[in-house]
């Protein structure tokens, strides 16, 4: 069953993050991320998930010119509208875009804001 193949992989993708091996479980996640997107939809709760564990990995790799926009742009407005701006996951992927804008070492004044903007509304 093909579910059980990406709940798998995912669990793999998540063991080689604790092996230290990121750049692997980086390229897997994406892979389980455009299947579920391919078989559930872009709303479906378990690609909005499997979304929010890519942009975990994206932080953690540094990549902050890539998951500012997928969480921004992408991630965070169809949880809002699927699951609800006070959903758990909703809430968790609002947290990662802080994460993402505070930490990005060329972080501006105006990323900032909306990072304090972002925590407003979550508060």
């Amino acid at each position: 069953d093909e579910k059980s193949i990406l709940l798998a992989q995912s669990g793999l993708a998540s063991c080689l993050e604790h092996l230290g091996r990121f750049d692997e479980a980086l390229v897997l996640k994406r892979e389980v991320y455009a299947k579920w997107l391919a078989k559930l939809g872009v709303s479906h709760e378990n690609t909005i998930i499997n979304g929010l564990n890519l942009a975990a990995s994206l932080i953690q790799s540094h990549r902050w010119d890539e998951v500012k926009p997928f969480l921004r742009d992408q991630l965070l407005p169809i949880a809002r509208r699927s699951l609800g701006a006070d959903d758990d996951t909703t809430l968790k992927l609002s947290q990662n875009l802080v994460v993402a804008l505070r930490y990005d070492p060329e972080c501006t004044r105006d990323d900032l804001r909306e990072a304090v903007t972002i925590m407003q509304d979550v508060v």
